[in-house]
This record gives C-alpha cells, sequence and structure tokens, in this order.
C-alpha cells in the first residue's frame, strides 16, 4: 500500500465531560551534558506540556493516519511526567529520569546522582571535581537555597567538588544540550499520543542518530514534595566559596565542612 507522511486525525472521543477529560502533561526541566571526564553541563529550559494531541507527522500508510482523542484535555488518572536530563558530549550519550510529580531541586540533584553512579563515575574514574552550567532559574536556579544544600550533600557523598556555573538570564539556548539531546528527543516522539509513563520512556530511549547518540531514559517514582525550607543555618553549614567574578552565579561546592575553607564565600 503507498504511502505518506501523515499526521493524527481525530476519532476517539472521551466518554467523560471536560473537566475529567484526560491529558498527561509532561514537564521538560533540566539537562545536563558532560564536556570532559569531568566537566558537566546542566541547563534549566522552560516547561513544555506535551499533550495527547501530538504535534507533528509520521511515515504512515496513505489514509490511516493515528487515531486520537477529539479534545485535549488532563488525564488526571496518568498523572504528570517530569523529565530531567543528563547528556554526555564527550560519550554522546543522554541520561534521562522521567518523575511523577514536582520538578524541585531534590529530584534534579537525585537526577545528578543517578546519573553519576550509573554512568559518570564508570566512565571517568579520575574525576576530581563536577563543573556544571545551568540556568539561572527553576529548580535549579542560582536564588535556590534547596539546590544548594542538596549540592553540596551529593559533594560530601561523592567526595568531589562541584564547580556551578549558572547561565546569564536569556542564554539558555546557548546551550548545546538542546541540539544534539533534545532536539532529537522531540523529533522521535513526533506524532505519537503519550498516554502513559511506559510509552515515553520507550521512545526516549530509543532516541538514536547517525552519529551514534544513545539514550539511557528510567523512571523515577519518588515523591518530591514542594515546599521545603533552607534555614539560614543550614546555608551556613554549607562548604561554599563564590568566585570574583559574578559570585552570585559562580560557587565552588566542596565536600568537606565550612570549616575546611580557606576564603569565606
Amino acid at each position: 500500500m503507498p504511502g505518506r507522511d501523515e499526521g493524527t486525525a481525530a476519532a476517539v472521543e472521551p466518554r467523560n465531560n471536560h473537566k475529567q477529560a484526560p491529558r498527561l502533561a509532561v514537564n521538560t526541566i533540566c539537562r545536563l551534558q558532560s564536556l570532559a571526564q569531568w566537566w558537566v553541563r546542566l541547563n534549566h529550559a522552560p516547561h513544555t506540556e506535551i499533550r495527547t494531541l501530538p504535534a507533528g507527522r509520521e511515515w504512515r500508510p496513505h489514509g490511516t493516519p493515528e487515531e486520537v482523542r477529539v479534545h485535549d484535555f488532563i488525564i488526571k488518572e496518568l498523572g504528570r511526567a517530569v523529565p530531567y536530563g543528563v547528556y554526555d558530549i564527550a560519550a554522546n550519550a543522554g541520561w534521562v529520569s522521567l518523575g511523577i510529580n514536582n520538578d524541585t531541586a531534590t529530584f534534579a540533584v537525585e537526577t545528578i546522582r543517578r546519573w553519576w553512579y550509573g554512568a559518570g563515575r564508570i566512565r571517568y574514574p579520575e574525576a576530581k571535581y563536577l563543573v556544571i552550567t545551568a540556568d539561572g532559574g527553576g529548580s535549579n536556579g542560582s536564588r535556590v537555597k534547596l539546590w544548594k544544600r542538596e549540592l553540596y550533600q551529593l559533594a560530601r557523598e561523592i567526595g568531589i567538588e562541584i564547580k556551578m556555573h549558572h547561565l546569564p538570564p536569556g542564554t539558555s539556548k546557548w546551550n548545546k544540550i538542546e541540539h544534539r539531546l533534545f532536539s532529537y528527543i522531540s523529533q522521535n516522539w513526533r506524532a505519537t499520543p503519550l498516554v502513559s509513563y511506559r510509552v515515553i520512556v520507550d521512545l526516549i530511549s530509543a532516541t538514536t542518530t547517525k552519529t551514534g547518540l544513545t539514550v539511557h531514559c528510567e523512571l523515577d517514582d519518588t515523591a518530591y514534595p514542594k515546599g521545603i525550607n533552607v534555614s539560614d543555618e543550614d546555608m551556613d553549614a554549607i562548604n561554599m566559596t563564590r568566585a570574583d567574578f559574578h559570585g552570585e552565579w559562580n560557587y565552588t561546592i566542596r565536600p568537606g565542612d565550612r570549616s575546611d575553607r580557606a576564603v569565606d564565600s
């Protein structure tokens, strides 16, 4: 049967009313990329909703478009999916954790932790520190106290320094991860209804390119509550040194105690 590029066709009418009709919302949260053995770049992107009415076109037999719902309403039964990704430039390999509830600093750092134990320390056993570049806002924002506290706990756990650099406002799209990882993930799931966590995990994991990109994706079903307060005492205990140049964006977090610092931040 001859085929051509076809989009989707609205054919499945939900039985519930509009308020109860389902939709799956996915927030594209944070992306990491590694430039060298111990150099990691982190990029926070604006939230992006992924709907059951998918965008794009895919090759299918002529006259047989994928049937989807007529209306794109929230599917409460399916919940929320929150991808947070790592991209290793040296290995041309991605790592994505798919959360199920909130975008928080704890979830962001947990994804870094999973990448480190699952791939980072294996590829780069001689790493002495991580250099992370991130957006200035969102869950990994430069003014988020919980982000700094969680990074400090991670540094103490893995025993190496974390050098943090936040991108200036309006420059997040300069990060190459936008063009080397997540653009291909978007292309891979075009014209595909994202109706379950398994579908999303499989589509992300199946993302490849002619240059050899591979992506590992796993579901993180941990509950990450919002509204966790970090006291001034907790912040004072963080072994953090601010750089001379824009210290609010550039700082180093060391695994030792605050008293180990040679220079107070």
